[in-house]
């Protein structure tokens, strides 16, 4: 059965009131609302009929009404008013996000030192963003001081925003609109598909706002870019040099050049298409400047949809037991340090225990 907007606006009430009080709410306190012009016993029969159409529910005989399940589900589709962020509150996010980013940054150049001295090898250490992320619903919500917050929902789930000044006065309606013509054609793209072509196509859709759209398409493509970027920390090159191989100078000189972050850059793709660990041995590699060594490396989860990578570069006798053994504790370490702990294995049953299971 379809509500009136009566039975609407009263269901909003009493589920904006019981999530600010977690009391139940009485028809009185619905009145006293300065947008509610209904009488106190039209608001008591709304909630009488509310609550025998399943959408309120009343605890106890003498007190007011809560949400039921399908009150919630149905304030969620429908009810609920837009939530606007204040200008601190977007600030205060965008520097959570940028300390939890410092921190891994931090985190991977300790990583590698600890992985050198543990392997008595150059190590290195990356974390990346998901190369793949897309763009999968922009929201454009009016703020405070001639505002707006863009937010962007990522195909890896992660949401990234901004706050950006109006250049000029738009209405909540103007950027309803935009919203729309941005989810319309400017979703799943990467950042390399934001054509001139596109841009002038989503300006001359966009009504009122279409000078927002160059700056949209700035931070988007921005954001994509950061999401793809890797952050490598190198340590304990100069532990070659202790190894019969790299004895001879000139070619100590070439591996240690050799080991940069241009040099390894591509290794956390490869790594990106492996599971477990994996080991390169000398022609493998990918770099032309490592065909004369092996490299092992192993990946990690980060959270929020980041994976780290951990390596060593050595000579092609490395002891790849032992080196994929202390590569594979850092990793589970990591893992768990960074709230992803493995998922326990549950013992198999025999044939026998299930037959009886079944049975049962």
């Amino acid at each position: 059965m379809e509500l009136s907007e009566r039975k609407k606006k009263v269901l909003r009430s009493v589920v904006d009131l019981y999530i600010r009080t977690a009391e139940p709410v009485g028809s009185k306190a619905i009145t006293e609302l300065p947008d509610m012009k209904y009488s106190s016993a039209t608001i008591r029969n709304e909630m009488a009929e509310l609550t025998t159409m399943g959408y309120l529910e009343q605890p106890h005989t003498s007190a007011g009404r809560i949400p039921s399940a399908a009150g919630y589900r149905l304030y969620v589709d429908e009810l609920m008013l837009d939530y606007r962020l204040s200008v601190d509150e977007t600030k205060s996010i965008n520097s959570a996000i940028e300390e939890k980013m410092q921190r891994v940054d931090k985190m991977m150049d300790r990583v590698a030192r600890l992985v050198s001295q543990a392997t008595n090898l150059p190590a290195i250490s990356a974390a990346s963003r998901s190369a793949g992320a897309r763009v999968k619903r922009y929201e454009l919500i009016l703020a405070e001081k001639g505002s707006f917050i863009l937010v962007l929902m990522l195909t890896d789930d992660q949401v990234v925003n901004k706050l950006i000044k109006l250049p000029i006065p738009v209405s909540e309606t103007d950027l309803k609109l935009l919203s729309a013509v941005l989810n319309a054609a400017m979703t799943d793209l990467t950042a390399d598909d934001f054509t001139e072509a596109l841009l002038e196509k989503v300006m001359a859709s966009a009504g009122a706002a279409a000078s927002l759209v160059p700056v949209i398409v700035d931070f988007t493509q921005e954001t994509l870019r950061a999401r793809a970027k890797t952050d490598m920390a190198i340590a304990g090159q100069a532990r070659l040099l202790g190894l019969p191989e790299y004895r001879d100078v000139d070619k100590a000189q070439r591996v240690l050049a050799s080991i940069d972050e241009e040099a390894l850059s591509n290794l956390p793709a490869v790594m990106q298409s492996a599971s477990g660990t994996k080991v390169l041995v000398g022609p493998e590699n990918v770099a032309d400047e490592l065909k004369d060594t092996s490299v092992v490396m192993t990946s990690f989860d980060i959270g929020d949809g980041m994976q780290g990578m951990i390596g060593v570069v050595g000579p092609t006798r490395m002891d790849y037991a032992k080196v994929t053994a202390r590569l594979t504790y850092f990793a589970e370490s990591l893992s768990k340090m960074f709230g992803k702990p493995e998922t326990p294995q549950l013992p198999e049953r025999t044939d026998a225990k299930a037959e009886h299971n079944k049975s049962e």
